[in-house]
């Protein structure tokens, strides 16, 4: 499963659905979310990975809690909310604050129910990679490949396509995707949620597209 398979199949659907009746956020918000949500969070762990102990803690932590199966039944990513916010303290630390501030004024999802949406959302991204790594059959020496891979894959394939949520999720991994190395959150943050996308289709950043999706919810 692509990454762009994951915002427009079933299980982006459902979980955005979720969302939506828990906190009456749009369907189409919550999946504008998911789309520059997933190629962050990715994009972050992928940096964190390239320290040996930072990839088998991610390793572990995917053999441990995170095999995919959320993926066919979302509704555990309700249940899986509290989880869900300690798996973004640990990814974003002391920036958390500021990805969800940035991620607010992006979407127009209030500040208040960004972080619990993202809670929500965390668990899904997680078990998406966990499952990529065991049909990959990855251990933590390979965790920074997969993540890279699944980000390129994830790019190629929104290029190729002309759907709202391709123009989306090429516009973020345009930018995000050109920190291979060294880049802290604060660079990534910037480079995704600034609109510095060099692939960018449009012409305009990443909040003009949002813009464009989002007016029609």
């Amino acid at each position: 499963m692509s990454l762009l398979d994951l915002l427009t199949g079933n299980t982006g659907n459902q979980v955005a659905e979720q969302a939506e009746n828990k906190y009456g956020v749009s369907k189409t918000q919550i999946l504008a979310l998911l789309a520059v949500a997933a190629p962050l969070v990715i994009s972050y762990l992928r940096n964190k990975s390239q320290d040996a102990k930072e990839a088998e803690s991610l390793n572990n932590a995917l053999d441990k809690d995170h095999d995919g199966s959320i993926l066919d039944d979302v509704s555990q990513a309700g249940a899986r909310q509290g989880e869900g916010g300690s798996i973004l303290s640990h990814i974003f630390g002391n920036e958390k604050n500021t990805v969800e501030n940035n991620l607010s004024q992006n979407t127009g999802i209030s500040i208040d129910k960004i972080g619990p949406i993202l809670a929500m959302l965390a668990p899904v991204i997680m078990g998406y990679i966990g499952k990529e790594k065991q049909q990959n059959n990855v251990g933590a020496g390979g965790i920074g490949d997969l993540l890279g891979g699944i980000l390129g894959g994830a790019q190629t394939q929104a290029q190729a396509s002309n759907d709202p949520l391709s123009n989306i999720l090429g516009s973020v991994l345009g930018g995000g995707n050109s920190q291979s190395s060294g880049g802290g959150l604060g660079d990534i943050l910037g480079s995704v949620l600034g609109g510095g996308g060099n692939n960018n289709k449009q012409g305009g950043g990443l909040g003009d597209i949002l813009g464009g999706f989002l007016s029609g919810k």
